[in-house]
């Protein structure tokens, strides 16, 4: 029976590393052996020199538990997928010290790197206590993929004063580095602390939590400074708005698509009960917007077409405070971790600062933006297509741009850096 088990958790796996083997011209084994054990061949796909055996007195250990073939896969994919996080640092010994409910807990957690063997994070805090109450885990995740040591904690600071590489004037003058009024948004994400994080949301969480966030929009609605409506996608609701009125807003880059196209978020949970608590605030201008219910409880950002950097980053700081001080509204918040996001890629400031600028050099145009990666990277920058990740670069080579840290950095750093690295990428093409 165990056996029978194991080999159905491994057959998606088998799948997918017969085709990751295949493309190299490998062979690809896998023999169920009864009694003798699961043995599997995997020596292209692995990167071992001998088969990785699974004998039947380690399954047994492992199918004796409830979550047997997630466990199974687990162990599957610590050789087939080394660079997925989640599945990297999942230790049994750790697991196997937690009691029922924590073992339920931590598997949520790393449920959609179990079910994507290709995901490159995996884990997904459920719970805003979920950094604490599986920190020996997830710190190990954390610290691997943000490239910051051990113990190290991350501290929340918005003032520019004093930050290396900032102007004299303390201006972000984006015209000095021969840019014109160009795209600029600065965005954050947070979670409020009275609920669980988006994946393990029901429907009547995610109602709940869009109907407190609504209190707070009424008193900004009110407010001259920002002015504007919510618009809720969720069927009945006060404030529901069209599907032609959806796509418009859409198409206008103030709305967030249905999430259910990315695996990575469905199979956490994040996706679920589309489009029940779903939808944004827009200000009177269209320069200060929420999301609600996408991958974090708000994705809180501001945007305007410009040329100070400052203008984004300060009044996004001040809406910040604006919206924390209304009832029901105090954000999830670590002292080891800073503000507490459901990706832990995003930990720490939660922040993502970005202009789109023009470089059809380094894009051929917009055709092919490998060599812009790569020159990005070296800059600290990560780069996206204008309509977000996993988009093509627009007509002309163009591209959205951002520093890629987020925790162990402050605030007022990452603005800075976006500058220094935009200086130093328009040279880039100014040179190719």
């Amino acid at each position: 029976m165990f056996i029978r088990s194991a080999i159905r958790a491994a057959r998606p796996l088998t799948r997918l590393a017969s085709q990751k083997v295949a493309r190299n011209g490998a062979r690809f084994a896998l023999a169920a052996t009864g009694a003798a054990g699961l043995t599997m061949a995997a020596t292209a796909a692995t990167g071992c020199e001998e088969p990785v055996a699974y004998k039947s007195e380690v399954l047994k250990k492992f199918l004796a538990d409830d979550a047997a073939e997630a466990l199974a896969r687990v162990y599957i994919m610590k050789k087939l997928f080394p660079d997925n996080l989640a599945i990297k640092h999942f230790d049994f010994d750790y697991y196997n010290s937690l009691d029922a409910e924590g073992k339920k807990g931590l598997l949520m957690v790393a449920r959609s790197g179990i079910e994507n063997g290709d995901s490159g994070m995996g884990a997904y805090a459920m719970q805003p206590s979920d950094y604490d109450r599986f920190k020996t885990y997830l710190d190990a995740v954390i610290r691997d993929y943000h490239g910051v040591p051990a113990g190290q904690p991350h501290v929340t600071d918005w003032n520019l004063s004093g930050v290396a590489g900032l102007p004299a004037d303390g201006k972000l003058d984006l015209t000095k580095l021969g840019l014109e009024n160009i795209s600029m948004r600065v965005r954050v994400g947070r979670n409020l602390s009275a609920f669980p994080l988006p994946g393990a949301m029901d429907k009547a969480d995610r109602i709940k939590m869009e109907n407190t966030m609504l209190k707070a929009f009424n008193v900004l609605v009110k407010d001259p400074k920002y002015g504007g409506e919510y618009c809720s996608l969720t069927p009945g609701h006060s404030n529901e708005i069209s599907g032609q009125r959806y796509n418009e807003l859409v198409k206008a880059h103030i709305m967030f698509k249905d999430m259910a196209a990315d695996k990575y978020l469905a199979t956490a949970g994040i996706a679920s009960d589309w489009p029940y608590g779903r939808g944004c605030y827009v200000s009177a201008d269209k320069g200060f917007i929420v999301w609600v219910g996408e991958e974090d409880h708000l994705r809180i950002m501001c945007m305007k077409k410009g040329k100070y950097l400052n203008d984004v980053f300060d009044r996004l700081r001040g809406a910040l405070d604006t919206m924390e001080s209304l009832p029901n509204c105090k954000f999830a918040h670590s002292e080891e971790y800073g503000y507490v996001t459901s990706c832990p890629t995003n930990l720490g400031t939660g922040m993502r600062a970005s202009v789109h600028v023009a470089i059809p050099k380094l894009t051929k145009n917009g055709a092919d933006v490998s060599e812009a990666k790569a020159v990005c990277k070296q800059l600290g920058l990560s780069v996206r297509g204008v309509g977000g990740e996993h988009t093509a670069a627009g007509v002309g080579g163009i591209v959205d741009i951002s520093p890629s840290a987020r925790f162990c950095i402050k605030e007022a750093e990452i603005i800075t850096a976006l500058y220094k690295g935009i200086e130093k990428l328009m040279a880039k093409e100014k040179s190719a």
